[in-house]
């Protein structure tokens, strides 16, 4: 592991390329894709301190401890939207932990992981632990139904991952599958403006708005609402281009079926009674990408809960904008939402941030001012609610009982023989 991370770290611009030219990022947002991804790596490193078990001296002669051990071929199928990052939540820890794993990239962008493979082999990685599948239908279904694969790890839509997880789980296995999100973001009248709008701005069109925590819904709360003009003009000073241009904002979706269909939601949006405050829809792009799959920053106001364009998650660069007038009933709009991935509250006051902490139903809260709250990876990703499917979360201490299984061991060591000659038939007590 110590020799994957300094590997990777030495080629991080040339796994980046090959995001930018196949999945559209930024080069700079690229190469942020990697680095979150080598900061699980380096925490894959510490896997001889988190390995460790627990013994108790229970009884006279007797102990009783516990020791974690590899499950044996796990698998991990990927999405489009980090091309690196995601398979690095997943196979270092998996191999780190004494499993193989199998590994299916998007099939949009497979270039990253088979980048990342020959680094593994290069780093000492044996033959046959790491293996890289491609597909995509029947390869999923040959993840889920092969009787030695022990484990599934899964990030991506609401449909696939709720497939796998059902078909994963009935055949055994164990599932773990991050799905869909509409991650809030609540700002109130006492936030430093200047930096929540800046934040705001970048959370909700960084990456062309294709993560699954980009801040894609804010709820003004009271005179905020005032501050929509001013996000407008912070949104229309990004740049849409292509993705190593050095002033580029924006890169384009991933594919035309994805522009399209997000074209499609700021339509239904306007068509249902929302306010189109910016349209970013056949944005001005150089010459060379005029037939590129490219939506610019656009904000949809006034909208409301039953609108098309709030109850789907768009995966596009779209802010949607609701106003309310209390901080409670910006809290109870969230915990109606069926997701529950992430959120973030802007303010200048502790106590709203920590009532907001204590009553807010989602996995990850960027409380306070912090739009995209993903954890560092000795805490774990953890969503919440139609977010995720399975009980054990994301890398950190979560990931590593995802890839083990706990012994639980009771061993007695007599020193001397008991004189009886009769057997004990009733339960044993700590006696």
């Amino acid at each position: 592991m110590l020799d994957l991370q300094l590997l990777i770290r030495q080629n991080t611009d040339k796994l980046a390329r090959s995001i930018t030219e196949e999945q559209g990022k930024t080069f700079p947002d690229a190469k942020g894709d990697v680095f979150r991804g080598l900061q699980v790596v380096e925490n894959a490193c510490n896997i001889p301190s988190s390995f460790m078990g627990e013994q108790l001296e229970v009884a006279t002669d007797m102990d009783t401890f516990t020791v974690r051990q590899p499950l044996g071929v796990t698998a991990g199928i990927c999405p489009f939207n980090f091309p690196a990052m995601i398979p690095l939540w997943m196979f270092p820890l998996s191999i780190a932990a004494g499993n193989t794993m199998i590994i299916k990239p998007s099939e949009r962008d497979p270039g990253a992981m088979m980048l990342l493979a020959e680094l593994a082999a290069e780093a000492g990685v044996p033959k046959g632990v790491l293996n890289v599948v491609h597909g995509s239908v029947d390869t999923v279904n040959f993840i889920c139904d092969n009787e030695h694969i022990k484990a599934i790890s899964f990030v991506g839509s609401d449909a696939a991952g709720k497939y796998i997880h059902a078909r994963g789980s009935a055949n055994g296995k164990r599932v773990q599958a991050n799905l869909g999100a509409k991650n809030h973001g609540v700002i109130l009248p006492d936030a430093n403006k200047n930096h929540a709008l800046n934040q705001l701005t970048g959370a909700a069109f960084g990456a062309a708005g294709q993560r699954c925590m980009a801040l894609s819904t804010t709820v003004f709360v009271g005179e905020a609402q005032e501050w929509l003009p001013e996000l407008a003009e912070r949104a229309k000073k990004l740049k849409v281009t292509g993705g190593f241009e050095p002033d580029a904002d924006l890169g384009p979706l991933i594919s035309p079926q994805a522009k399209e269909r997000v074209e499609g939601l700021i339509q239904s949006g306007v068509d249902q009674g929302a306010e189109l405050v910016l349209d970013g829809r056949n944005p001005t792009v150089p010459e060379k990408y005029k037939n590129g799959n490219f939506v610019g920053p656009t904000i949809l106001a006034n909208v409301k809960t039953h609108m098309e364009c709030y109850k789907q998650e768009i995966f596009g660069p779209v802010l949607v904008c609701l106003s309310v007038d209390t901080l409670d009933e910006a809290i109870e709009l969230i915990n109606k939402n069926p997701y529950g991935n992430g959120t973030a509250i802007f303010t200048n006051s502790g106590s709203n941030a920590r009532y907001f902490n204590q009553n807010i139903d989602v996995g990850q809260v960027g409380a306070v001012n912090t739009p995209i709250p993903v954890p560092l990876p000795m805490f774990s990703f953890t969503g919440s609610r139609g977010s995720i499917q399975g009980d054990v979360y994301f890398y950190g201490k979560s990931g590593l009982q995802f890839y083990t299984q706990t012994k639980t061991i009771t061993s007695l060591w007599r020193r001397e023989d008991v004189a009886s000659s009769r057997a004990a038939v009733n339960m044993p007590t700590m006696r």
